[in-house]
């Protein structure tokens, strides 16, 4: 089928916004390729000090004609998606071996699990956590000893920053190794149900804590559809990936074979042999365009209208928020994975997964199919399943036919006409909604506004009561540049409380929302934000404000609000404690959240 005529259009827009950008970053990148293999102009004294401890490897490194692998490992016990990386370098080196090659881990980059700091100070870490990662994964590979590089990395800043520091070092080729998911434990509807219930007062901690490690309960990633799924999906559809590694559980034989299948196709594709594939030829415009597409068609984390135009950035690429919502509005919602529906992403590789979805795209004309991959020529590629045969991986057609409706649908038939966020403008500034989430019933609500400035406020005054009518609550002074832009993840028992009361409530932020936003209509990210002097700061207790995701539209109605003064925010106690006072320098020249809120690109 020919190219949707959107596709197309935003295609060629994006291309010619970022000529300037895009020639001189591939310029770049020309130039340090022709350089040759990167080892070739090491000292004697250099090469000796980064290959001492490499025992067997020694000769073939020092002889500079084998590829060298690097590996940069965001490998922790903290988050359960990094946990199975422990074992990655062990089996990588052994493949590099066998495949005529070497391989060293080039470093590590921090990698904090948003569960672990959900309403907790730490959480103003992490968005600039990203910018960390692409900063520590630079120092990784600024060594110069490596032909190619595998980035192993799952979760929500993390695969964004070690894509930026890829792109920024795209001379060389790279491949993105996933740990895969958890296996199935409580259903996360059941676990939400308990978080409202403890929220309530129904039941006590006892139970919560019961619910919550029935539900993370072993290694992988958590097997909701948040921003980590999301960017699996993601490395999927901009070819970054092998075909189908998305969502193989940890600890299974496919699992590691696919690592294995990972460092065999990193040592091929250097420019030492004769399909040099670097990632700055992987990452062009209509690899990001395929991106957004897959984030609509599948309800994906509206982390990503964050961290995509990012990491386009470190690749020359420029994107702009109507971009988005201009692919939204033509992609079909295809699937229905919590907490856009009741089934995990387990369930959805099991019903087809991505490799159903990328080929009724294809069908539908909405993806490029002409890019290149890490896996070769063609995104159809990546419409393919690995399977193991004799402990390797082969790949065979993927399933042609959804394998459960309530999971998966055609784009001729889907849960919705339109991709799953909307972008929202208005008086009150930009903002998206992840709609796909939400009741259509709730994505218009006009109501009085509670302000707040941060999220223990929301809770304090629900425990005392003080919700008795439709309200939108705004939470401001949560921007990037007021206090790191934490995700107000935490509030969504609360107010989904208030909702199950019969209210109409929505949320108003310059704030994030976890990739696993639920049902609760909220619409954030909204930029300016007030601590710059964004409208959010002219808001007060009592003004009627409209949320309207149907036409896409934040309104204020109060009749003075254009001539009010911006309220000033109380940032005293934003910058210090928990380590946030050493990220005053990213508080105070970060971008804003409309253009990825970044810092080192």
């Amino acid at each position: 089928m020919a190219l949707n005529a959107t596709i197309a259009k935003v295609t060629d827009r994006i291309e010619e916004r970022s000529e300037t950008r895009r020639a001189t970053y591939l310029d770049r990148m020309r130039r340090a390729a022709e350089e040759g293999p990167r080892r070739a102009h090491l000292s004697c004294g250099n090469q000796a000090h980064a290959y001492a401890a490499m025992a067997g490897d020694k000769d073939a490194l020092a002889s500079g004609r084998s590829p060298n692998i690097g590996i940069v490992t965001a490998y922790n016990d903290m988050l359960s998606a990094h946990q199975p990386f422990e074992r990655f370098p062990d089996v990588i080196r052994a493949a590099a071996r066998e495949a005529g090659a070497t391989a060293q881990v080039a470093g590590g980059v921090p990698a904090m699990c948003d569960g672990v700091t959900q309403g907790q100070v730490g959480m103003e870490l992490s968005l600039f956590s990203r910018d960390v990662i692409a900063l520590a994964a630079g120092v990784a590979l600024s060594h110069n000893t490596f032909d190619s590089a595998l980035y192993l990395g799952v979760c929500d800043k993390i695969v964004p920053g070690l894509v930026m520091a890829a792109a920024t070092f795209g001379y060389i080729p790279g491949i993105f190794l996933p740990a895969g998911p958890m296996t199935s434990g409580l259903p996360n509807d059941e676990k939400a149900k308990v978080r409202q219930q403890f929220a309530a007062g129904e039941v006590g901690r006892d139970k919560l804590m019961e619910a919550e490690m029935a539900s993370y309960h072993g290694p992988g990633t958590c097997t909701f559809y948040g921003t980590a799924n999301s960017n699996q999906m993601l490395m999927e559809f901009m070819g970054l990936h092998l075909p189908g590694a998305s969502f193989v559980n940890p600890g299974t034989p496919l699992r590691e074979a696919l690592t294995v299948a990972g460092t065999e196709r990193a040592a091929e594709i250097t420019a030492l042999g004769n399909d040099y594939r670097p990632v700055c030829d992987v990452l062009d415009a209509k690899a990001f365009v395929n991106g957004i597409v897959g984030l609509m068609a599948t309800g994906g984390s509206t982390n990503l209208v964050l961290h995509l135009p990012a990491m386009a950035r470190a690749a020359g690429i420029e994107l702009e928020l109507d971009d988005f919502d201009e692919i939204s509005n033509v992609v079909p919602l295809m699937a229905k994975v919590y907490p856009n529906g009741l089934a995990d992403v387990n369930h959805f590789h099991a019903a087809g997964g991505l490799s159903y979805m990328i080929g009724e795209l294809l069908s539908a004309g909405l993806l490029h199919d002409e890019v290149k991959t890490v896996a070769g020529d063609g995104l159809s590629l990546y419409t393919q399943e690995p399977k193991l045969e004799e402990g390797r991986v082969v790949y065979a057609p993927g399933a042609g036919t959804t394998q459960n409706d309530k999971i998966l649908r055609p784009a001729t038939d889907p849960f919705q006409k339109t991709g799953g966020l909307q972008q929202l403008r208005g008086n009150l500034g930009h903002g998206m909604m992840k709609t796909s989430a939400v009741d259509p019933s709730r994505h218009v609500i006009e109501a009085k506004a509670r302000v707040f400035q941060d999220q223990q406020q929301v809770k304090d005054a629900f425990k005392a009561g003080e919700f008795t009518e439709d309200t939108i609550v705004v939470v401001r002074f949560q921007g990037p540049s007021a206090n790191g832009m934490p995700e107000l993840h935490s509030l969504t028992p609360t107010l989904a409380v208030l909702q199950d009361r019969g209210l109409k409530v929505a949320l108003v932020t310059d704030g994030r929302m976890s990739g696993a936003s639920g049902k609760v209509p909220s619409c954030i990210h909204i930029a300016p934000e007030a601590a710059k002097g964004g409208p959010l700061a002219r808001v007060r207790d009592g003004d009627m404000i409209r949320v309207d995701a149907t036409n896409g539209e934040i309104t204020c109605l109060a009749p003075d609000f254009d001539s009010r003064e911006a309220a000033t925010p109380d940032l005293s106690d934003n910058g210090h404690g928990v380590g946030r006072e050493l990220f005053a320098a990213f508080r105070e020249n970060c971008g804003l959240s409309s253009n990825g809120a970044a810092v080192v690109v």
